[in-house]
């Protein structure tokens, strides 16, 4: 039971990189405007659906899990900081906030790994 919810948990998590890349592919020129006003250059827009739908794909799968967490951690923190720091606005105070437990989540993911059902634990069994 314990590998099946760390599964599950790993997909919970990885969903909204997951789709929230692929949104962006689909609204691209909106999510570059986007990204623009908030000073950010928007020439990174590739580079952010790469990290978004292959650091979701990579911790559903388990694969590189700590260090995906980790880079995926930093990653949320930042985007807290730099698209959710209206603190008058309720939304967007909500939304830092989720930031900030994504990235609580995925740093406990970081320091125990992906667990049982996982591409990791398969390989560690494997070398072993």
């Amino acid at each position: 039971m314990e590998k099946v919810t760390q599964l599950v948990a790993r997909i919970m998590l990885a969903l909204i990189f997951l789709i929230a890349g692929l949104q962006k592919i689909g609204g691209y020129e909106g999510t570059q405007g986007y990204m623009e006003s908030a000073g950010v250059p928007g020439m990174l827009l590739p580079l952010v659906i790469l990290l978004e739908v292959g650091g979701g794909l990579a911790l559903i799968a388990g694969w590189q899990t700590k260090l995906t967490a980790v880079v995926l951690a930093l990653f949320t923190l930042a985007a807290a900081a730099l698209f959710h720091n209206n603190f008058s606005d309720q939304m967007q105070t909500i939304l830092f906030m989720k930031n900030i437990a994504m990235a609580g989540g995925l740093l406990l993911l970081a320091v125990y790994g992906a667990g049982g059902c996982s591409v990791d634990s398969f390989r560690a069994r494997k070398a072993a």
